[in-house]
This record gives C-alpha cells, structure tokens and sequence, in this order.
C-alpha cells in the first residue's frame, strides 16, 4: 500500500540526492552505449510522419542528442505552466522555456503527432514508476487519455532501476525504459 504523500516526500528527496549521485557514476560508460541502442531501437520507436519525442540533456541526464536520430524530433518546453511538445530540427534556434531549458519555438504538437516519449529517469522501478526529477511534468501531461496512448520510456542507466519506489496517486507508470543494453518493457 502507498505511504501517505507526507510522508513519501522525504523519502522521495532522499532517493533523488542517491541516484542522481549514481547515475552521475554511470554516465560516463552507460551514457555513449544508451544513445547507441537509441540508435538500435529506432524502428521500434518511431513512425512515419511522426516525431520521436526526446528531451534536452541537462547536466547528469543521458545525451541522446549527441548522434541526432534520423527522424523527425520533438523536445518538451515548459510553457504557461504546462509541458508541451514542439517540432525541433537539429539546426533550428533553441530559447529557454518558462523553467530556463533550451526548447524549440512554434506550436504545440499534439499527441498524435508522436510516436513515442523518452523521458529522462534518476530510477525506474519494474512497475514502471519512475523518478524524476520532482517536476512532476511528464505526470501532469500524461494525465491526458491522449497522451497516456503515446508509448513512454525512461532513459537511465541499467545501475539506477530498482525493484520497487514509492508511488505517489500522481505518478503515472510508463511504458518500459531505454538503458545500456536495449529497449525493455515494463510487465503489465
């Protein structure tokens, strides 16, 4: 049974201070392998005339960008208190969002126009809970039936997922994770 929302946030603050530590150790070997399965995984993660949802790597997240995937891309931008998706060319201009991340300029995309999100994780568990950063962004949009349809993973290293964490009634599981060995899905 989940513990009370109280009493999961310290809980949840002190795992976040454990695996973005770990995660940090990991990165320098786990990071180049998890964008090459990226790579490997493509055509289970993209469709045609859709964009495949990734995110700007901030310090201590993988770098799936550092060999751009070739297909249409979308990053997230935190806009009027809520996280959207917009078109993204490698060699378009970035600006900062409402919370200081490079996004892409133009109109939200809509769920439909992707074909998959990867999200970045500090840990994962086998239900498909995930940690992040605390935000909460990727909760509140996938709250939305249309978006809960578009396929999710996180991206993490395969040192940073656990068997179980506390669940907030907010979190909302994804789908299955990208690591260093391949892409996985959780088990319903």
């Amino acid at each position: 049974m989940s513990q009370p929302a109280a009493e999961q946030a310290p809980q949840k603050a002190s795992l976040r201070r454990h695996y973005r530590a770990l995660r940090q150790t990991l990165l320098p070997q786990a990071g180049p392998a998890i964008a090459d399965q990226l790579q490997a995984a493509l055509g289970q993660l993209t469709a045609a005339d859709q964009h495949l949802g990734l995110y700007w790597p901030l310090a201590g997240e993988v770098d799936l960008l550092q060999r751009k995937p070739p297909c249409p891309l979308a990053l997230p931008a935190i806009s009027q208190g809520q996280l959207v998706y917009r078109a993204w060319e490698p060699e378009s201009p970035l600006e900062p969002d409402d919370c200081g991340i490079p996004a892409p300029l133009g109109t939200a995309l809509p769920a439909s126009a992707l074909s998959c999100l990867l999200v970045p994780a500090l840990a994962l568990d086998g239900a498909g809970v995930r940690l992040g950063s605390g935000g909460g962004w990727y909760d509140r949009l996938r709250t939305d039936a249309a978006w809960t349809r578009v396929p999710s993973f996180a991206v993490l290293p395969q040192g940073c997922l656990v068997d179980n964490l506390p669940r907030d009634p907010w979190d909302r599981p994804l789908d299955g994770w990208l690591d260093e060995t391949g892409l996985h899905h959780c088990q319903p």
